[in-house]
């Protein structure tokens, strides 16, 4: 097993077993560049879903609309990008709209 770097944006990636082919090579730096873009923005969904957590959590209504707000349309995003499944999207935004509405009933209630 040899080790070769890859230096693609900067970045240096350890590979195992580079490939030989010139169509291989260019699909692993296309896969590399792919991975690092779809985990930015899974991690940026969880981002923007934890703030309407902690919005809600906070009891603060307004910010939790806005990040609501933001939350659904990253989520509808990724599940359009096949980064997450659409049902799952689906379920994370039906929970957290559950989550803002039930503060909107509490505070005003």
């Amino acid at each position: 097993m040899v080790i070769c770097h890859i230096l693609t944006h900067q970045i240096i990636f350890e590979v195992t077993d580079m490939p030989n082919i010139a169509s291989a090579k260019k699909r692993l730096r296309q896969n590399i560049v792919r991975r690092d873009r779809n985990r930015a923005r899974r991690s940026r969904v969880r981002n923007l879903c934890k703030k309407v957590l902690k919005a809600v959590a906070e009891g603060n209504i307004e910010q939790a609309e806005t990040c609501f707000a933001e939350a659904v349309r990253a989520l509808d995003k990724a599940g359009a990008a096949k980064l997450i499944h659409r049902n799952t999207a689906s379920r994370k935004k039906s929970r957290l709209s559950a989550m803002v509405r039930k503060l909107k009933q509490s505070k005003s209630a």
